[in-house]
């Protein structure tokens, strides 16, 4: 049997590339080579099923050689909350201290740093979530108004006196009355005010997705609206960074550069 036939072997029955490179005394990349090269594939080849069935399968997290089980462990942990101290700590049961020194010093790490973007870029598969998704829920967040949610007018109200009259045509449990109106003195006309009026619309009539709370306070309906930059900066650190094409003509950042360039060009024909 061939050295490359016994690798094979060893591959199928679990073994990690490097594991395989060292009891063969060959490099990594050649043990890789040998794989792609050979078509070596675990497990048993999937069978078609006479009558198809929509089934549910654990997550396939990606591979890597270049973490040990501990790291990755971490990092998994790490993508629940995105606390590094927390992470450390579930991980390799450390104290507190230890792990805010340490769950710190591990997210530099660049290997760490790739597998947590592999990690994202399966996340972002799993929950359907794109790019495309986020800048739907911005505009959509962006373009939210309060009247959605409410509507508002301010009146203008004309003040009156309230005066005693037994021949007054209003009536109420101190006696008949009628009304005078209150002239300012200084204007020489009738006072008045404005009064605020808030009405909420019927739930059935609106989108409620972009609305923390509501509450009456003081009479008075307070709507309190989700914080839309911080929703946004939320889903965009769950997501790989997103890959941009410097040699794009429409790209954006192209377009703000030969903006800038346009600015600045001005201004120097402007100071000569």
């Amino acid at each position: 049997m061939t050295k490359q036939e016994m690798a094979k072997q060893d591959y199928l029955a679990g073994m990690k590339y490097k594991d395989i490179a060292a009891k063969y005394e060959v490099s990594i990349n050649t043990v890789k080579s040998w794989k792609k090269r050979n078509g070596w594939v675990r497990g048993a080849p999937k069978q078609k099923s006479v009558h198809p069935k929509t089934k549910k399968v654990a997550p396939k997290f990606p591979d890597s050689d270049e973490l040990n089980d501990k790291q990755k462990v971490f990092c998994l942990y790490y993508l629940q909350r995105y606390n590094a101290t927390w992470a450390y700590q579930k991980t390799y049961g450390s104290d507190y201290e230890t792990a805010m020194a340490s769950g710190s010093r591990l997210l530099r790490n660049v290997k760490v740093k790739k597998y947590l973007t592999e990690l994202k870029k399966q996340q972002s598969q799993d929950l359907y979530a794109t790019a495309n998704d986020i800048l739907l829920r911005y505009l959509k967040q962006a373009t939210s108004d309060v009247t959605d949610v409410l509507s508002f007018k301010t009146k203008k109200r004309l003040v009156y006196y309230k005066i005693h009259d037994k021949d007054g045509p209003y009536e109420d449990a101190g006696g008949k009355f009628r009304y005078e109106p209150k002239i300012n003195p200084e204007t020489g006309e009738q006072d008045y005010y404005y009064e605020h009026l808030i009405k909420l619309k019927d739930s059935k009539d609106i989108d409620t997705s972009n609305i923390k709370s509501i509450r009456i306070d003081k009479g008075e309906p307070v709507v309190e609206m989700e914080d839309r930059q911080k929703a946004m900066q939320i889903l965009l650190d769950r997501l790989p960074e997103p890959e941009v094409n410097d040699d794009s003509e429409n790209s954006l950042l192209k377009a703000i550069g030969n903006g800038l360039k346009k600015i600045w060009s001005d201004e120097n024909e402007n100071k000569k």
